[in-house]
């Protein structure tokens, strides 16, 4: 029975993203939705572009382990970078009119810069799709009861979301995000609800959670605690603000009002929205201490499908796996659009086809899109990492070469071509140097990278400046 719901509402979004194809007729349609979308549409595609299989099997995992300090960077970290993107990012961004985020360096900076953020990004998504899709096959395996394999899950599940993705683009990505935002909250909500009764009640549960240690958020100790935990949290606070897919959901809104205010409010409702997972999978542990104990040591990613299976009526399995796949969908879509997005504008455009069309230029996007979902599948196939590091380690490329360059060339008029290539260098090769010959010490590769690229920055801008100001003194002497 269970399947066959699955099945059904695979059709029905499948359908809706279908029908949100009717309206892409050119680039922008299907880029930025024709820069339309109002602001429960911005908003919805904000929190459900967020709220993935990291959110629900990956972060509800860490939590159980870890307690809330395993979780700084998702959801603090995420819902932090979308109100710090929405407030001081939107507004400058939404005025320029631009496409692609890599639009952004190109016209403040040069082509140079330009094709190595994009590549960067690009690079950063890689992970965050297989993430997606390695959930997805997952999904699938559980609802068969073993009957679809994993890995056939995932192939089926990609086909599905590059069916709408590659047709609707940003139109069917937002209008499904409204849909299955509504189903993410309905099916959570209610989940918790019948799960909480088994578990003895709301405030038994936390009040166990406290009583364990597992709410104290922040480290208690020296440096050698704090640095990793400040890595952590600006990973993914910073690190995602330079990233396609929430360029794009800002730059989607019909004005730079909305844009804000659907950025802001989708962090907001992400922030509270991921602690349900986090309490389900608490949960678990209190009705059955001895079996998901030994799954969270063994397959923690399995702690909440196990829950829902074991545990509840057919109707709860069919709104928790229904949440879960909008939740996956969504995030997969946004995630496979952007990078696919991004090569067409700011690389094939300008290295290879400089007179592209629009209609063909739309013809290729899509092209990319397929190509790009064959290639997360088969680097999901054969990546051993789990769904949460999978995704964190997503957003170390783009914090240690985008974030800097985009952030000072928004707020700093100095900011120029030399700073932020040197700022480029210094933060990727600082970064994957530390990675290579200094992992394990407790300042994570990816702070000193950041570090790196402020001073590079810094350097770049301001050392030409200062070395023509003392050759004209000289001169004049």
């Amino acid at each position: 029975m269970l399947i066959w719901f699955v099945i059904l509402y695979l059709l029905l979004s499948v359908g809706i993203g279908l029908y949100a194809s009717t309206r892409v007729h050119n680039s922008r349609d299907f880029v930025v939705a024709g820069r339309n979308l109002p602001l429960p549409i911005v908003t919805a595609t904000v929190f459900a572009t967020w709220f993935g299989a990291e959110t629900v099997l990956g972060v509800s995992a860490v939590f159980v382990k870890e307690g809330l300090g395993g979780v700084v960077a998702d959801p603090f970290g995420a819902s932090m970078c979308l109100i710090i993107a929405g407030m001081f990012f939107a507004p400058l961004l939404y005025r320029m009119n631009i496409l692609t985020i890599g639009d952004y360096y190109r016209a403040r900076y040069n082509p140079t810069v330009e094709l190595i953020m994009t590549i960067c990004i690009m690079i950063s998504y890689l992970g965050w799709v297989a993430a997606q899709v390695t959930a997805l096959g997952l999904v699938f395996s559980v609802v068969s009861d073993g009957a679809i394999s994993q890995q056939a899950g995932m192939f089926i599940g990609v086909s599905i979301v590059l069916a709408y993705t590659m047709f609707g683009g940003m139109w069917s990505v937002a209008l499904l995000d409204f849909v299955q935002m509504t189903v993410i909250m309905a099916g959570m909500l209610l989940i918790a609800i019948l799960i909480s009764d088994d578990a003895g009640g709301v405030g038994h549960v936390v009040s166990h959670a406290q009583a364990s240690g597992k709410l104290q958020l922040l480290p208690s100790g020296g440096f050698e605690v704090w640095i990793p935990f400040a890595g952590a949290l600006l990973t993914m606070m910073l690190g995602s603000i330079p990233q396609q897919d929430v360029f794009q959901r800002m730059t989607s809104a019909k004005n730079e009002k909305t844009a804000v205010h659907g950025t802001v409010l989708g962090g907001i409702l992400y922030f509270a929205f991921a602690f349900v997972p986090m309490f389900l999978a608490y949960s678990a542990t209190l009705i059955d201490p001895k079996f998901f104990n030994d799954l969270i040591e063994n397959d923690p990613q399995m702690v909440l499908p196990s829950l829902i299976m074991n545990h509840t009526p057919v109707i709860a399995q069919v709104l928790f796996f229904g949440a879960l796949l909008s939740a996956i969908m969504s995030t997969a879509s946004a995630t496979l659009l952007a990078p696919s997005v991004m090569f067409t504008e700011n690389i094939l455009k300008h290295l290879a086809f400089k007179h592209m069309g629009d209609q063909q230029m739309l013809r290729t996007m899509r092209i990319i899109v397929l190509t790009f979902g064959s290639f997360v599948l088969w680097f999901a196939l054969n990546s051993e990492s789990s769904i949460f590091h999978m995704v964190e380690n997503a957003y170390k490329i783009t914090l240690v070469g985008a974030f800097v360059p985009l952030a000072f060339g928004l707020y700093w008029k100095r900011a120029n071509n030399q700073g932020a290539l040197l700022s480029i260098a210094m933060g990727l090769i600082s970064w994957m140097a530390m990675e290579i010959l200094q992992p394990d010490t407790y300042w994570p590769p990816q702070l000193a990278g950041l570090l790196m690229s402020v001073a590079g920055m810094l350097a770049g801008s301001l050392l030409p400046n200062m070395m023509r100001g003392h050759h004209a003194a000289h001169s004049k002497t």
